[in-house]
């Protein structure tokens, strides 16, 4: 059996701020306690463990494969706060998204200065 994504943590300043950033945009349930996490479950059986950092926050890229449908509500919230967002990962197309690979997608940062990307169509070639 291939290797599947299980978790991965994501380092925050305030771990339930960070992650409910995140379960609002996608509209899922508020995020859980898990130990010293505030933890996102996600499809596929996945989850962001979001961890108070002790020191300077690294920005991750977090890449989230949406449905046409979704990726409209997900939009629709990104547009109502009126939060930056950017069609391509350096910032560029300042409000704008893109539509890659006949797909749409749209990328935003997060709170603690992640890059938040939503796609409509996989980019992974092969």
């Amino acid at each position: 059996m291939p290797a599947r994504l299980d978790h991965t943590i994501v380092h925050s300043r305030d771990r339930f701020a960070g992650a409910r950033f995140l379960a609002e945009l996608i509209g899922e349930p508020e995020p859980k306690p898990f130990g010293p996490f505030a933890s996102l479950p996600l499809a596929g059986g996945v989850t962001l463990d979001y961890l108070d950092a002790d020191g300077d926050i690294v920005p991750q890229h977090l890449a989230f494969l949406v449905s046409e449908e979704e990726f409209d509500g997900v939009f629709g919230r990104i547009t109502e706060r009126e939060l930056p967002y950017w069609a391509g990962p350096e910032r560029n197309g300042p409000q704008e998204i893109n539509h890659n690979f006949g797909g749409r997608g749209v990328y935003i940062e997060d709170p603690d200065g992640h890059s938040l990307e939503f796609i409509t169509h996989t980019y992974v070639i092969g």
